[in-house]
């Protein structure tokens, strides 16, 4: 004799409703994800390792970002100290015109303006931040804004109002760069020049023909430009050296980022073709359980005695 549904079915067939629910929602989520879990739990024995990569992959992106950070500020130092180069350049050149002419008209105006690119090329400000300040935030670090305000300084150290910390940065694991240059390091030579140069026009203003002894003191201030221009040259390509070395470190994060992308992928990647196999599978799945439970909400012990 046939049976007639039982509560035991009913309750056998909404079981497996459940799990056909449950079966699909996992596979909508794989398709939708394009991974094969959504949390570490998912990944069973591999949670270790994704977990461990997921760390590595943080660790190197946040190298990443201070080696781009340190790398455009090793670019807006170069810019300065280009600046500041070409202001010793200029000055010399300056004077290396008046003597040939033998006349000082002017001199002295084309020398205020060019200690005037020197000193904008030491309060260079990157991101909101002196280049050149040693870690004083609150104030350039050149105070002098005038040949006249450097000539009444007591001595050219009282120019430079920077502190005497480098910056530095932590670029890899184990590499820890000072990239950082000080204003008076780079300006007190030069800048000395200038405040002898204002001395000497102090005492005999530049503003006629020359006489051999003036032309003796400026053919000595015209070399100590050219020292300046030197040195300035020479710590602009340390500067280089920095660039270089972090554009190789941020070339080796990417190699490594990549590297550490794709063994990740490979521990949690869905297998796309298996994922949607799977979801339509679970859509038919479904469906059955579906019918299932629709077709014994319907029998019933009159529809059986008929």
């Amino acid at each position: 004799m046939s049976r007639v549904s039982t509560y035991g079915n009913y309750q056998s067939a909404l079981m497996n409703l459940m799990a056909a629910q449950q079966r699909n929602n996992e596979a909508q989520n794989t398709v939708s994800t394009k991974k094969n879990a959504t949390d570490l739990h998912g990944f069973g024995r591999d949670a270790a390792t994704v977990n461990a990569l997921r760390t590595s992959q943080t660790r190197i992106s946040a190298y990443q970002e201070v080696s781009k950070t340190v790398a455009d500020r090793l670019e807006a130092q170069d810019l300065a100290m280009s600046r500041l180069n070409e202001a010793a350049t200029n000055s010399r050149l300056a004077i290396a015109n008046a003597i040939a002419s033998g006349r000082t008209e002017g001199l002295m105006a084309e020398l205020e303006v060019q200690f005037q690119i020197a000193q904008n090329a030491l309060n260079t400000k990157h991101q909101g931040q002196y280049l050149f300040s040693g870690g004083v935030t609150d104030k350039p670090p050149v105070a002098t804004t005038t040949l006249n305000d450097l000539h009444a300084a007591g001595t050219t150290a009282d120019a430079f109002e920077n502190g005497y910390l480098r910056q530095s940065s932590r670029v890899d694991e184990n590499v820890v760069m000072d990239t950082g240059f000080l204003a008076d390091g780079l300006g007190s030579e030069m800048f000395a020049v200038f405040k002898d140069l204002k001395a000497l026009d102090a005492a005999t203003p530049l503003t006629g023909a020359l006489d051999g002894a003036t032309t003796t003191a400026l053919t000595d201030l015209m070399n100590r430009f050219t020292t300046s221009a030197t040195n300035v040259v020479n710590k602009q390509a340390t500067n280089g050296t920095y660039q270089q070395r972090v554009e190789k470190l941020i070339e080796d994060h990417q190699v490594r980022a990549d590297s550490v992308e794709i063994m990740l992928g490979q521990k949690t990647d869905a297998d796309m073709f298996k994922a949607v196999s799977e979801l339509e599978l679970s859509q038919i799945a479904l469906q059955a359980s579906a019918q299932v439970i629709n077709q014994l909400r319907q029998v019933s012990l009159l529809d059986y005695l008929r």
